[in-house]
This record gives C-alpha cells, structure tokens and sequence, in this order.
C-alpha cells in the first residue's frame, strides 16, 4: 500500500480503557481538568484545554478521509473492496502514523464504536458536546456507540436534562473512575469528589439512559484504609447499580505522586494476596444487576467476570480456589501472570507452563534476588 495520497492526520490524546481498544478516537478535551489524583501519572506536568468545535470537526473529517483512504485501498490492492482485509494488510504492514494506524484498527474491527478523548469529555459545553456528536455520526454512518470518560463531579453537576440531551445525540456509554467509595480515601488520594456525590452522578446517568461503566481500584487504600475501601466501595456500587463493574488494581510507580508515600513509609501497599482478599470483600457485599469485568492487564485474576447476581458464586470460587493454593503455586502464579504465560487460574494446571516459571523462580532466588520486587518490575512495564 502506498503512503502517497494518506491525509495529514488528527490529534491523539494518551489513553482510552482497555475496551475502547478497537474504538476510533477523537480527542475533544486535553488532558485532564483536575490532574490531582495520587495515583494517577498520566497528565502530571500538563495543562487542560477545551478544544474548539473546528478542530474537533477537522479532526473528524480527517479520520473520515483516512478511512476513505483505505476503502480506496480496499479497491487498488484487488481484495474487491474488503475493508477489513485491506485494514489488516495495513495493520500488517506496520506503519508508522499513529493515526492512520488507529482508523485501521477501527474498520479491522468493524467501524461500529468510538471514544472522546482526554479524562474528562462531559465537561466540554452541552451544545457543543452535541454538535460534535452530530457531526461524528454524520460522517461514520456505522457508528453504533460512542463513549468517554467522565469524572463524577462533572456528571453530577450536568443538569438530567442536559445529560437527557446528550445521550439522544448518541453518546452511549460514560466510564467512571470511582476508584473507591471511602470519604476518608478519597481525601487521601485527592480524588476531588465525595461517595454522595459519586452515587449521584451515577444513578443520573443511569437515569439519562447511559450504559454506565464504573472502575474500582483494588488496593487503593493500602494497608491502613482496606476494609473502609472495601466496605464503602461495594455499598456506593450497590446504590449506582452500574452496567459494568471493572477492576483495575493499583500499581505504584515512581512517575506518580504516591510513590512518596510509599518511599516514605506512610502509605503501605498491601501485598497481592492481601488485594485478592479485598477483591472477595467487595465482591461478597455486592448487590447489583451489574457486569463485572476484570480487563485490565495489572489484575492478578483476570477470570473475575460474569453478569451479576448470577456470576457472584462463580467469582468467589475462584479467589477461593486461588486463596487454597499452597504458597509456592500461589507465587509460580503471580509472577507467571506478570511474565505473560498466564490469563486465567486454569493455566496454573500447564505442567510446561508451570515448570518454566518455577524455574524462574528457583534462578531468581539463587541470585539473591526477591521475587517479589521482579514481579514490580514486570509490572511497570503496563503503566
């Protein structure tokens, strides 16, 4: 495929969830407007800026001209227009614009879903918010959802009629960061938002009709704040009553704000073990209609998934499966999830897989090394 003829581009921001990973993305906000969070690194050093509507609608038009670009392909390469086919060859073909890249990956996938960048899109004016949902569907007519993040104290903060409003324009799904439901932790973590406000913002866009997406960080509370975290993050999830339910344990680098404290000694991690039993905590108070997903790629047990109530039994099994392991296969598992070998705890029963990582373990500790900070290391490397 030739590069000659591919339009100029559009602007990326630095993130999207986990399964916004096929979606199309357009960036309408810059980073993020509070950029205070403890625990987060992303946008540190950064300022937050609305984008105008003709950027937006720039940026719009030039993913639709690069995906026009590859429909032409489709045509020029003799695949007899198969777009996805044509994506792939370009996919294959490792190009180096992100762009074009990114709406590749988005018609390899069908071209039914998209995501508003930075961290906090529903700040953006309703009119405005609108307009560019108008303008999105008007040139991806394929297009069947489009999300974005949201913080809770911009959502509580939207009238329910504004947020009514939106929603009809064919923003379909909002994800939040609860992170947790402990006043005292929120405070801690600077979150800038309180669990009154949190419920309030989700049960208004549950109530607009948004499919609503909530992240609970296992771990946040350290050793100090665990059973606070655990118990007032189910209660706030029970009365929100989200679509989904994701988990997204913390991990602690030194580009976060966090780390301090944890060099310092006045934030205490707890160990992985420690988090899964936080994980049952919060899983055995829930009492919701909700989807648990468990998709991010720092969770130890990644089979933590199902509709609820029904899935709830299943998802205890498991952690208890995990808890009952004796302490060395419960160590050959956690580094063998960080080294890749691992998805599930059903992989654990692969006697080459297993003797590959107790080997690791055995060539770790004969060179004095701690497993434990091997597998901090390994997981540095998904920040």
């Amino acid at each position: 495929m030739k590069e000659r003829g591919i339009p100029t581009g559009f602007e990326l921001g630095p993130i999207r969830p986990p399964s916004e990973a096929f979606s199309l993305l357009i960036r309408v906000t810059r980073n993020c407007p509070w950029n205070k969070c403890l625990f987060c690194h992303c946008y540190k050093g950064t300022t937050f800026s609305l984008r105008s509507m003709e950027e937006i609608v720039h940026d719009i038009d030039e993913a639709a001209a690069m995906r026009d670009y590859i429909v032409e392909a489709s045509h020029q390469l003799g695949l007899g227009g198969d777009v996805r086919q044509a994506a792939a060859t370009l996919l294959s073909q490792g190009y180096g614009d992100p762009c074009l890249h990114n709406v590749a990956l988005f018609l390899y996938a069908g071209g039914v879903s998209a995501f508003l960048q930075d961290s906090n899109s529903l700040i953006m004016r309703t009119p405005d918010m609108v307009a560019t949902l108008q303008h999105l569907y008007d040139r991806f007519p394929s297009l069947e959802r489009v999300t974005t993040y949201s913080r809770s104290h911009t959502a509580a903060h939207k009238t329910l009629e504004e947020l009514k409003e939106i929603r009809e324009a064919g923003l379909v799904r909002i994800h939040i960061g609860l992170e947790t439901g402990y006043d005292p932790l929120l405070d801690y973590i600077q979150k800038g938002t309180t669990a009154a406000q949190q419920i309030s913002a989700g049960q208004k866009l549950v109530e607009a009709g948004f499919s609503l997406s909530e992240y609970v960080m296992p771990g946040l509370g350290g050793q100090a704040m665990a059973e606070g975290h655990t118990v007032e993050t189910a209660r706030v999830l029970n009365e929100i009553n989200p679509d989904f339910i994701r988990f997204r344990s913390l991990h602690v680098t030194p580009t976060m704000p966090l780390w301090e404290r944890v060099q310092d000694g006045s934030f205490l991690l707890q160990s992985e073990d420690d988090v899964v039993r936080e994980i049952a905590g919060i899983i055995e108070r829930l009492e919701v209609t909700s989807q648990l997903k468990s998709d991010h790629i720092l969770n130890l047990l990644m089979d933590l998934e199902g509709q609820f109530p029904e899935a709830k039994p299943a998802c205890l099994a498991i952690i208890n499966e995990y808890l009952s392991l004796p302490d060395d296969e419960r160590l050959n598992f956690q580094l063998g999830r960080r080294m890749g070998l691992y998805e599930t705890l059903a992989d654990l029963h692969d006697t080459d897989k297993f003797n590959r990582v107790a080997e690791g373990i055995q060539r770790i500790q004969e060179r004095g090394d701690s497993v434990d900070e091997v597998i901090r290391r390994l997981k540095d490397r998904f920040i």
